[in-house]
Formats: structure tokens, C-alpha cells, sequence
């Protein structure tokens, strides 16, 4: 039987794909789960609309983070810190820190996708890489003063 997959399965494929798996295997789990719909001629034109819409939204997706991704790299944020002798902080910098300095540049980006290889304890500069999207690292720099 020839079904359409409303949902991405391991084995199956891809949301949209038209495969062919065995009558009980679609009538007993696929349709009532309502993880595929029967490959009638209405279904396929109303997958191919769908598959049409999420590739529009992918693409303008991408064109967001493409953008996001070009004003990180031109962003130099400063964060002020206590710091003793030798120029050590009281502390660290953390990632949260440098989600707030960001936002008061104007660009809100979630603490969760800025790495920090390791903590920041010294006054100077350093080059933070932000995940802008699950492929795409950007490196953002952070100037740690004294307060």
C-alpha cells in the first residue's frame, strides 16, 4: 500500500514522502497514529502544498540566522567586572553575562547558545562563539574591563 508520511520516520523517510509498506502495517499502525495518510491524488497535492510552505519557511529561516550570524560577527560587546590584583576577577564571566552585554547591543540571544571553551577569569579580550543555528558557529567579541 502506498502511503504519504505526515511525520519523519527512521526507517520510513522524511515528512511528505510516498512509500510503499505493507497494508497491515499502514491500516493497523501508520493510519491510526496518524503518522502517514493514504497516497490518494488529494492527499499528494495537499503534501506537495505542505512540502512547498516548509521549504519557503526553511529558506526564510535561514536567511534570519544568515543575518543574525553577519551582525554577531560585527558586534564587540564590553563587560565590567571587579577584578583584584593581577587583573583576576572576583569570579568568572559566565554565559549569561554575555547574553546580557549582547542585549544591550540590541541582538537577544539565548545564554544556552553561547559556548565558552573555558571560564573566564582574567581581564582582557576574548573571542566567544555564539551557536547561531545548529550548523553555524559565529565568534563574538568580548572586551572584559575593570570596573
Amino acid at each position: 500500500m502506498k502511503i504519504i508520511l505526515t511525520k519523519d520516520h527512521p526507517k520510513l523517510g522524511d515528512e511528505g514522502a510516498v512509500v510503499e509498506v505493507a497494508v497491515g502495517y499502514a491500516r493497523n499502525y501508520l493510519l491510526p497514529r496518524k503518522l502517514a495518510l493514504p497516497a490518494t491524488r488529494h492527499n499528494i497535492q495537499v503534501s506537495e502544498i505542505g512540502r512547498v510552505k516548509r521549504e519557503k519557511a526553511a529558506h526564510r529561516l535561514a536567511e534570519a540566522e544568515a543575518e543574525l550570524g553577519r551582525k554577531l560577527a560585527e558586534l564587540s560587546c564590553t563587560i565590567t567586572v571587579a577584578a583584584g590584583d593581577e587583573d583576576r576577577l572576583f569570579g568568572s564571566v559566565t554565559a549569561a553575562d554575555v547574553s546580557e552585554a549582547i542585549a544591550r547591543e540590541g541582538i537577544k540571544i539565548d545564554k544556552k547558545k553561547i559556548q565558552i571553551a573555558e571560564p573566564i577569569k582574567k581581564l582582557g579580550i576574548y573571542s566567544i562563539e555564539v551557536r547561531v543555528s545548529p550548523e553555524v558557529l559565529v565568534p563574538v567579541k568580548v572586551w572584559v574591563v575593570k570596573e
